[in-house]
């Protein structure tokens, strides 16, 4: 299957916001949420700020929170049209934030220096479509991190959606019916990998308009991920499920041993 994620979020680097209800609300909530998540994995309270990797920042939604909570924020992702918004709305938030163009699998060589952290959230890691691109980049994971540095990543719940073969994502109607958010899901023989298919739908000045992007996944049990991190070097691999965290998706934590 093609890798599809560049095209995907150049192309929706514009209207990435529109999934969302409302997503300054988000960014303020993702930021408050990480925050307390990482602060709760360590021993004691940091004297320094907590230098932070966000691999896969698009526009900002993790980054441009998390850097309001005293952290020192790095933000890279592989497309550029996605830096360049977050860019603009970290100049509108007025925070700081060291933003660069890298890709996970060439994250040693793209990004300078080791961090506290290294953050990849909503689901990015399960564009590498195969062991080969994922072991790649989980060793840039861990050679991005100083020693006992902790690893966090977010994704589907793919144990779940591989056994059901989700085909779609129920409509969310927002903007008193004027805008409609929704995924559908075209699944490859064998039921690992799929393409979705993201529409963003607006009611403007009378005429409904249709966006669509499209782009490749890996449905990534979570045994999978476990196990090249692992090979990897990493140790302590945790993952947290919603009904624990909160959060709406499971996270994985695991530390450079």
């Amino acid at each position: 299957m093609k890798d599809t994620s560049l095209d995907f979020y150049n192309g929706l680097a514009d209207t990435y916001h529109l999934i969302f209800k409302n997503w300054h609300e988000t960014v303020q909530w993702q930021g408050a949420f990480f925050d307390k998540f990482i602060r709760s994995l360590y021993a004691e309270e940091h004297e320094r700020p907590i230098h932070l990797l966000d691999a896969s920042c698009g526009i900002g939604t993790q980054a441009l929170g998390i850097a309001q909570h005293h952290f020192t924020v790095t933000a890279t992702d592989l497309s550029p049209k996605s830096i360049e918004r977050a860019k603009k709305e970290a100049d509108k938030l007025g925070v700081h934030v060291h933003f660069g163009v890298a890709d996970f699998r060439s994250l040693d060589k793209d990004v300078p220096g080791q961090f506290d952290v290294v953050l990849s959230a909503d689901n990015a890691v399960p564009h590498l479509l195969d062991d080969q691109e994922l072991s790649v980049a989980c060793r840039n994971f861990y050679v991005k991190l100083r020693d006992k540095g902790l690893l966090i990543i977010s994704m589907r719940d793919y144990d779940e959606i591989r056994q059901n073969r989700q085909r779609a994502t129920v409509p969310r109607v927002m903007d008193e019916g004027k805008r409609i958010v929704f995924q559908v899901w075209d699944w490859a023989e064998g039921g690992k990998h799929y393409i979705t298919n993201q529409f963003i739908m607006q009611e403007i000045d009378g005429a409904w308009r249709t966006e669509v992007n499209s782009t490749s996944y890996r449905a990534l049990l979570r045994t999978e991920l476990s196990a090249i991190l692992e090979e990897a070097g990493f140790a302590d691999i945790r993952w947290h499920m919603p009904s624990e965290s909160g959060f709406y998706q499971p996270i994985l934590t695991a530390r450079k041993s």
